[in-house]
């Protein structure tokens, strides 16, 4: 038994997974339903609203308590969200948000599992190739125009693995790049409690409260390729400040 979890984590664990393969190939099948009836045209709805409907019972049996602060962001724009990626649960816990007109970039290999390729390819989320930076680069500027034309958000973990050394890991320079081409402010979102309680690699979780702060927008109207660094640096910095790490040394 790995150290720091108890027998009950790993029940809880290992049921949580259970009832997570029955809800979401139960929610394929809906998902699949209603987009065909929709035409659709119930993407939206579909995202903010079933996905929590499938996300919760997950977090609920895990023993995840899920808590949302606010800190004065409106929802009344398209932005790129950013999350610090480090747990397991960030899976759920992004989706359970139930943010407005959303669409998330997710790793390629989610697809490999039937219902996850179904139901990213009917709500039309953004997969890319973490290896393949070219790939990853063309992906996300292929969604450009359904973004803009639709006045979609983007949600992208700047780490992109939860797999990295640390609390906070480097930041890629993919998500800053999308705000500058699509002229959209970055909203930081702040998952508290996650790395502690299911760490990097693990999907043993331990019982307890995540909050997801939503903190106020970034404009990122002056910012272009030669200076982006020096803006990743300083948003990276405000979650080291968050998580209470710092890492100077760290390269983006």
């Amino acid at each position: 038994m790995a150290k720091g979890h108890s027998f009950f984590d790993y029940i809880r664990s290992i049921t949580s997974f259970i009832l997570f393969l029955i809800l979401f190939l139960t929610g394929t099948i809906l998902i699949f339903i209603l987009t065909i009836l929709s035409w659709g045209k119930a993407t939206n709805w579909i995202i903010s609203n079933i996905g929590p409907i499938l996300a919760y019972p997950v977090l609920y049996v895990a023993g995840i308590k899920l808590e949302k602060v606010n800190h004065g962001f409106d929802f009344n724009r398209p932005v790129i969200y950013i999350i610090n990626h480090s747990s397991t649960l960030d899976l759920f816990t992004m989706i359970a948000l139930g943010l407005p007109k959303i669409r998330f970039v997710a790793k390629w290999e989610l697809q490999y599992f039937p219902f996850f390729f179904i139901i990213g390819r009917l709500t039309g989320q953004v997969f890319i190739k973490r290896k393949d930076r070219s790939h990853s680069i063309s992906s996300i500027q292929n969604a450009y125009k359904n973004l803009k034309k639709n006045g979609l958000s983007l949600m992208i973990a700047p780490e992109g693995s939860r797999k990295h050394e640390g609390v906070i890991g480097p930041f890629k320079k993919g998500a800053f790049r999308a705000a500058i081409d699509l002229n959209y402010p970055i909203v930081p979102i702040y998952f508290d409690g996650s790395y502690k309680l299911s760490e990097g690699g693990s999907n043993i979780t331990k019982k307890g409260t995540v909050t997801a702060h939503i903190h106020q927008p970034i404009e990122t109207s002056d910012w272009d390729q030669e200076n982006i660094e020096s803006y990743i640096k300083e948003v990276r910095a405000m979650y080291q400040g968050w998580a209470g790490v710092s890492d100077p040394t760290t390269s983006v």
